[in-house]
């Protein structure tokens, strides 16, 4: 690929819709003069060339968004003749669809000109105002609330598809317990950086993959906070025992996730998975009357086909949990997958998605957030659904970036947001176990500059 603009890594992202950029010969030259934006771009032989008048731009930063929008437009204008296919998203790639329609409706008081403007498919607005209207009432966009979010690097072992930082816990128990020492530590200082708390959100990883005493260690460290929405992700349901039920009322845990993933024994063998489909329903069946629920499905796995998914989104529907969440596969690089056959299912993957979004809204659940992925089969996205005033703020709050995030743990990521929300920084703490334990001063000293506004 060949560019005389500062866009390269965004036109790449266009281009990796259709084809490997690698694959494709593209050259793509831009100019904005005389009130317009002049596209020329060859794929292959063949030259496609676009004009468009300049809109007019509020600031400076506007008029680089605005920039930026044509040349990617433009882009897909031209693949998407050279190839003959529409993508459902279109033009956009960015991970939060709802985020840029939030934006317009600031702007302009309606989205819809724009999704069209770049090729959104109809269904695809359609779900995104699904979303808004779901997020009315906990949609809140305010410099001074938090979410307090603290990520757990281990599980029992590693799923196929996963990339995520995480450490084996058998081959990394050495670490667990600096591990905590070090976490307790930021948690402490971390609290005096919380403004109004929205929610509390315990993930990773697997964090109940820890022993029952360490897992409280964690528990206790983030303390009680009755009357916040308070999520533990137990994920794996061979990890969840009473013992660890017990210590999540006793600190007023009130929802937990539960990620099947599918309820098919043979993909739960090929995804590395130490339970089978009627572990799901018995640890269900202790957790479901003491605490609000998520599932999480994957739409796409290696070897399952269209039937196979909707039998598996039928059983969570047929439990159903407050919250059910439907993913498309992604595979990034770190997932077993991925390194060993690059296995990316295309076929049948639109199919699945769309029945989860006529099955769920049959059964009563509605879409209430959404987010993209680079790699995702089909060019989908991952849906969260919730039953009527069921919906997750921590999910709203960080899914459209409305709330500073205090994070806390291995490769935990916090977000300091100014100026209405509208201008957000960020610091990513060391992904390495040992490498976050040994900066551990470091990691609260600068996470303390950043909540000040002092690492610009």
């Amino acid at each position: 690929m060949t560019t005389d603009t500062p866009y390269g890594a965004d036109l790449k992202e266009v281009i990796n819709l259709f084809v490997p950029e690698s694959e494709l010969a593209f050259f793509h030259t831009f100019s904005a003069e005389n009130g317009f934006y002049e596209n020329e771009i060859a794929v292959e032989d063949k030259t496609y060339r676009y004009r468009d008048k300049i809109p007019v731009a509020a600031n400076a930063l506007e008029k680089k968004r605005f920039e930026k929008r044509n040349v990617k437009l433009s882009a897909y204008k031209a693949l998407s003749s050279f190839f003959g296919r529409e993508m459902p998203w279109g033009a956009l790639t960015g991970i939060r669809p709802t985020k840029l329609a939030y934006q317009e409706l600031e702007r302009s008081k309606t989205f819809a000109p724009l999704f069209d403007e770049m090729h959104v498919s109809r269904a695809k607005r359609e779900i995104v105002e699904k979303i808004l209207a779901a997020q009315r009432g906990i949609y809140k966009k305010d410099d001074e609330n938090s979410d307090f979010f603290v990520f757990v690097p281990f599980c029992p072992s590693k799923c196929a598809y996963c990339s995520f930082i995480t450490a084996d816990i058998t081959r990394s128990d050495k670490y667990v317990g600096a591990f905590l020492d070090a976490l307790e530590r930021e948690i402490s200082a971390a609290w005096k950086l919380v403004k109004n708390l929205r929610s509390v959100y315990i993930g990773g990883g697997t964090p109940v993959a820890l022993s029952a005493e360490q897992f409280e260690r964690v528990l206790k460290a983030v303390g009680k906070h009755e009357g916040t929405e308070y999520t533990v992700e137990a994920r794996r349901p061979d990890c969840i025992d009473e013992e660890k039920l017990a210590i999540m009322e006793k600190y007023k845990v009130t929802r937990v996730c539960v990620n099947p993933q599918t309820f098919n024994d043979e993909t739960l063998v090929r995804l590395g998975r130490k339970h089978t489909a009627k572990d799901i329903y018995e640890k269900y069946a202790i957790i479901k009357d003491r605490f609000s629920v998520n599932m999480d499905l994957i739409a796409g796995l290696e070897g399952e086909t269209a039937e196979d998914f909707r039998r598996s989104l039928d059983a969570a529907i047929d439990l159903r949990p407050d919250n059910i969440t439907v993913h498309t596969l992604c595979l990034k690089r770190g997932s077993l997958l991925k390194e060993e056959k690059s296995y990316l299912s295309e076929g049948g993957v639109s199919e699945m998605i769309e029945y989860a979004h006529g099955a769920l809204a049959k059964a009563g659940y509605s879409p209430y957030y959404l987010y993209r992925q680079k790699y995702m089969a089909g060019n989908l996205e991952n849906t969260g659904y919730t039953l009527p005033q069921k919906a997750c703020v921590y999910n709203v709050d960080t899914m459209e970036e409305i709330s500073a995030t205090v994070a806390c743990g291995a490769n935990a990521v916090s977000k300091a947001v100014f100026c209405g929300c509208e201008r957000i920084e960020r610091y990513k703490n060391p992904k390495d176990i040992p490498t976050y334990i040994a900066k551990i001063d470091e990691v609260i000293a600068e996470k303390e500059k950043l909540f000040a506004g002092k690492r610009r």
